[in-house]
């Protein structure tokens, strides 16, 4: 694929296509599950999306299992207005990224716009510092299943469940 393309770019020159009618916004930083970002981008690109990576700073970024991939947008000039949705990996990077407030800003954006907030695993951490979920099902990692509840939220368990403009995941190929 063109090197213009290198929304999401591994080092064998794997790119995903940003320039499609329809894109979603993926927060990244390092220790992102790289199941979690990999996969769904895999399926939007089939789909017909694009997918545009932001990071704190535009520059590379390693996933928990050693991928790489580069963010091609910071964090603080994206404009939620520009994305039909968002999709937020887990791994380690949702607990570092919770306390960046543009992150938190830009979740309750899309949320509050009625637009996709997709989040698999761990990534319940962003929403409920983002104070998105209220009463919603949900389901995640089990690791953060007392923190969904003390946020109001009913866990289920449950692969995915979507509720209220959210698609929630269990962490993939990772049981109950």
């Amino acid at each position: 694929m063109a090197e213009s393309l290198s929304c999401l770019a591994a080092p064998d020159g794997l790119c995903f296509n940003a320039a499609v009618q329809q894109s979603l916004l993926a927060f990244v930083d390092d220790f992102y599950e790289d199941l979690e970002l990999w996969y769904p981008a895999l399926r939007l690109e089939e789909a017909g999306y694009g997918l545009r990576l932001a990071g704190q700073e535009v520059k590379g970024y390693v996933g928990k299992s050693g991928y790489r991939l580069r963010a091609d947008l910071l964090l603080r000039d994206v404009q939620s207005a520009d994305f039909c949705g968002l999709l937020i990996p887990g791994g380690f990077m949702p607990d570092k990224l919770r306390r960046n407030s543009q992150v938190l800003a830009l979740t309750r954006e899309f949320f509050t716009q009625g637009k996709l907030v997709a989040f698999i695993g761990r990534v319940g951490w962003i929403p409920i510092s983002a104070k998105i979920l209220r009463s919603q099902r949900v389901t995640g990692s089990l690791g953060i299943k007392d923190d969904l509840e003390n946020a109001g939220t009913l866990w289920v368990s449950a692969p995915v469940v979507v509720d209220d403009g959210c698609i929630l995941g269990l962490a993939l190929g990772i049981g109950l």
